[in-house]
């Protein structure tokens, strides 16, 4: 794997510029809707069309990301995004009454999203050794991090200083640069099919997909927590920006978006350093065992931030949410492009992201409407202890638990993990 790490600098750069610019759409998106509707369901509502259609197009994506180029895929899908932005942008210019347009656009952003993940990472072990994967996975989420920091600032100004529609034109703009970095400068290698045959029919590269996935023990349990997982950091994640806006938007009266902005500036700050820091470290050879850590560390900020009144304590609290999030996505991540045969790992991802997105829409369908009977903060606290029960789960489920240890043989039906 000659220069490989020139090559994966040169993509993981090309996907941060994307990202930089989508993530300057989604906040400005999700802000708008909280700030002027403080609507857990109008929440619920926006973020149901910003994810729902990745399950739909996920079924597919995986199989594409295995069958065909998957540069051509990232790269089409990155297009699509910009373009369908750009559309968004001239109907805010253009009329008043565009929550329909944020709407649509945001379901066809999210079909983009859906394309584009399976195949960002299954791209990724083919640009980097296997046993660096843990390492670059870290440095990964802290490069994300670093822009999830960058575009709530940006984001904020834009909308203070300027019009709500700015934000699209710099999404454009960061596109058309990350794609061409990616088309011109990072050659992606082939993929050969691990057992030599000719490619089957899609429909049967789909079933074999599903049936490996759901064939493996391993792969079984670890779709069963990413689930639970994802429906229970529904109030902390995806209701976080309402609860903002509801306990602490007078601590500046004269514009709720600066509260927004510093409040995703510090929990990704608090990314940026855990994922320095699981770099460094690069975690226990129990991959499992990490991801316990960052669990009972989300669990127990996620009940503290229901508990403290301060927005200056909070942020210490959101800081240290940010910090425990890379010791769980990192591991879950790793341990699959360890386990998972290269040529299969695009169903397999894509099959992680149509549950973990069909699990957190069904989050949203009982939290969000719950948002707008009891208080966000006994939502906060129930699901910090939920989090906590699962990672004792997790740890105490001793079989499951063994399998953490890194296997630098991938999965198959030879080796499946008993």
């Amino acid at each position: 794997m000659d220069n490989w790490k020139k090559k994966t600098a040169l993509f993981l750069a090309s996907q941060a510029i994307t990202l930089l610019g989508s993530s300057l759409v989604q906040y400005s998106i999700i802000w708008y809707v909280a700030n002027e509707t403080k609507s857990g369901v109008m929440v619920t509502l926006m973020t149901i069309c910003g994810f729902l259609p990745q399950v739909l197009i996920s079924i597919f994506a995986g199989v594409w990301a295995d069958r065909f180029s998957r540069k051509k895929m990232i790269i089409m899908a990155d297009g699509c995004i910009a373009v369908s932005t750009l559309i968004l942008a001239f109907i805010v210019m253009n009329t008043k009454d565009f929550f329909w347009a944020l709407l649509v656009i945001s379901a066809i952003r999210s079909v983009g999203a859906g394309i584009q993940t399976p195949a960002v990472n299954s791209a990724i072990p083919q640009l980097v050794p296997i046993d660096k994967l843990m390492r670059i996975g870290a440095i990964n989420s802290s490069v994300q991090s670093i822009i999830n920091i960058v575009a709530p600032i940006v984001g904020s100004g834009v909308l203070i200083l300027g019009k709500f529609h700015y934000v699209m034109f710099i999404d454009v703009i960061t596109a058309a640069i990350g794609i061409s970095i990616f088309a011109f400068f990072v050659p992606l290698p082939k993929l050969e099919r691990a057992d030599g045959k000719e490619l089957p029919g899609y429909f049967d590269d789909l079933k074999d997909g599903v049936s490996y996935a759901l064939g493996h023990q391993f792969l079984r349990r670890t779709l069963i927590v990413c689930g639970v997982f994802c429906f229970l950091i529904v109030p902390a994640a995806i209701l976080n920006e309402l609860y903002v806006v509801r306990l602490f938007g007078d601590v500046f009266p004269d514009n709720s978006y600066l509260a927004l902005a510093i409040n995703a500036v510090a929990f990704f700050a608090g990314a940026i350093v855990g994922g320095i820091v699981l770099s460094a470290w690069g975690g226990f050879p129990n991959r499992l065992k990490t991801l316990a850590l960052g669990g009972i560390g989300f669990g127990v900020t996620t009940i503290v931030i229901g508990l403290v009144s301060s927005f200056w304590l909070y942020l210490v609290v959101i800081f240290l949410a940010g910090f425990a999030m890379p010791f769980n996505n990192s591991p879950l991540m790793v341990m699959l492009q360890e386990k998972v045969e290269p040529e299969k790992q695009g169903r397999v991802f894509s099959l992680l992201q149509i549950v973990n997105v069909l699990v957190m829409q069904l989050g949203l369908l009982v939290f969000g409407p719950l948002a707008d009977i009891v208080p966000l903060q006994w939502l906060m606290v129930g699901s910090g202890v939920g989090l906590l029960i699962m990672t004792v789960c997790i740890v105490r489920w001793k079989s499951f638990y063994r399998e953490g240890v890194t296997l630098i043989a991938p999965l198959s039906d030879e080796n499946e993990i008993p």
